[in-house]
């Protein structure tokens, strides 16, 4: 049976708060244009007109608007999907380290 991990001294060491850092400059911008970017378009059409004008034929902005917010969720989830790589390699760096292994 393993020894538990020393918890304390993983949350201290200089790679998880490395990889916390980057995480959290990671996550944080990409959250924030979500909620901006989904949020916008119920303020939009409650507030103003500027969405009610035709874009392509009878097809209004405000439907290009929530199409659009559709392919940003999918982009968004590739590109956290991609970078969640990154994390996971410095995840088993930090575990390795934990368990008193350094990785060649």
């Amino acid at each position: 049976m393993e020894p538990k991990p020393d918890y304390n001294r993983i949350s201290t060491s200089p790679n998880f708060k490395r990889l916390m850092l980057r995480k959290k400059r990671f996550l944080f911008p990409m959250t924030l244009f979500f909620l901006v970017f989904y949020f916008l378009l119920p303020v939009l059409t409650s507030y103003t007109k500027v969405l009610n004008e035709p874009a392509i034929g009878p097809i209004s902005w405000a439907w290009i608007f929530a199409f659009a917010q559709f392919i940003m969720t999918w982009t968004l989830c590739i590109i956290y999907s991609r970078k969640s790589v990154q994390f996971d390699q410095d995840i088993e760096l930090i575990k390795q380290e934990a368990a008193g292994r350094k990785k060649a």
